[in-house]
């Protein structure tokens, strides 16, 4: 880099240069890493939301069980979505994150290629050094003009330029693995960004493949997508990907918008107090999560709760087979929530409209239809020919 820079060691020094000298990319890169005097992210409790239980219900589902796959929550501008979700680290345990440029955990180093493939970061867990370390779940959140490369990951750019070599680099997908990836508006991103985000999601990892470099990629992580219907569709069989979805309307009870209004004033008028007030109750919560996640490993479906469930899908005509699994997958986690390791018919009826709702669809019930009279038709016209 230092290359090529002018090299102006035979002019005197003018106030220019100095300013130039002390303002430019040479003062940053020799200047130490201190306090740059960012704002600290201190959200919205989540327990101070007023009123929404369904979506907050839906969210505390996806969080304990991400098997549940993710939520989808659809209503107008103004009334907590993005705060809800925004508010979700608050009462998350820390999630163990890897030190590796790979993104590798110790578990991925039980593969009996691991040496080949993660060369740095087996010769450090080999060497005993840590490969890992515990922080905080962040909300990654996706913005509106991503591009491909930006959320799958690709060529290293400043690398290529400065080094001369070719490096993969990590995209959002990946750093969003063990955290939570929070898509605003997603009705409104483009179709392939859309596609690639539920593919990994529904895998847990992906691959890159940029000439003859490839990478895989693990992406774990808990999917929440928002959007304004006025904005437009989602298209159905996004629609089909969410497991959760949540039509979300604003309050209709004056007191509960009087509360509204007397909370967020006072979180913004002193946040630190505010947030002190529910410390305690956030910590409680936290420990809850924490619990539900072990209990969960161990929770099970009644004979009552499947019959139901099956019986709803049937009733509603609903060809999807990712009803029943988020059904029951959001009911485990319901129960487990409760303390519970048995998840009844109660349970279903809990969280069955939840992951019901976007799954029926008319159009494909009148297609079939329309398809059985015509292979009816056929099959009297065969029955009619051959008989003659």
């Amino acid at each position: 880099m230092s290359d090529l820079l002018p090299n102006f060691s035979g002019i005197e020094s003018s106030a220019l240069l100095k300013i130039l000298n002390q303002s430019g990319a040479r003062a940053i890169l020799s200047e130490e890493i201190g306090d740059s005097g960012l704002a600290d992210l201190r959200p919205f409790p989540f327990l101070a939301i007023v009123g929404q239980m369904e979506m907050r219900i839906a969210l505390m589902l996806s969080v304990v069980n991400p098997a549940v796959g993710g939520v989808l929550l659809i209503g107008p501008r103004g009334i907590g979505k993005t705060t809800a979700v925004r508010s979700l680290v608050g009462i998350l345990p820390d999630v163990e994150v890897s030190d590796c440029d790979e993104g590798i955990l110790e578990e991925d180093l039980k593969n009996e290629h691991a040496a080949l493939l993660y060369p740095d970061c087996y010769e450090k867990h080999r060497n005993g050094q840590p490969i890992s370390h515990y922080e905080p779940v962040k909300l990654v959140e996706l913005p509106l003009n991503s591009r491909l490369e930006d959320v799958v990951g690709g060529l290293n750019e400043r690398v290529a330029i400065q080094q001369q070599r070719v490096k993969l680099e990590r995209g959002i997908l990946a750093r969003a693995d063990n955290n939570l990836l929070y898509v605003d508006e997603v009705n409104l991103l483009d179709d392939e960004i859309v596609d690639a985000i539920l593919d990994a999601a529904a895998q847990g990892s992906y691959t890159v493949r940029r000439g003859a470099m490839s990478g895989t990629y693990r992406s774990r992580f808990v999917l929440i997508g928002s959007m304004n219907p006025e904005e437009g569709r989602l298209r159905p069989q996004i629609l089909d990907r969410f497991g959760l979805r949540v039509n979300v309307r604003g309050l209709m009870s004056k007191e509960e918008r009087l509360e509204v209004y007397e909370r967020v004033h006072a979180y913004r008028r002193n946040p630190t107090q505010f947030l002190r007030q529910w410390d305690a109750a956030t910590a409680e919560v936290r420990e809850e999560i924490i619990l539900a996640r072990e209990i969960l490993q161990q929770t099970t479906l009644e004979d009552s709760a499947l019959a139901l469930g099956l019986e709803l899908v049937q009733q509603l005509n609903i060809d999807s087979h990712r009803a029943e699994y988020t059904m029951f997958e959001a009911a485990r986690a319901y129960a487990a929530s409760d303390g519970r390791d048995k998840a009844t018919a109660q349970d279903i009826q809990v969280v069955a409209p939840l992951a019901l709702r976007q799954r029926r669809s008319p159009f494909m019930v009148n297609f079939f239809e329309s398809q059985h009279e015509e292979d009816e038709q056929i099959r009297t016209l065969i029955d009619k020919l051959t008989t003659g």
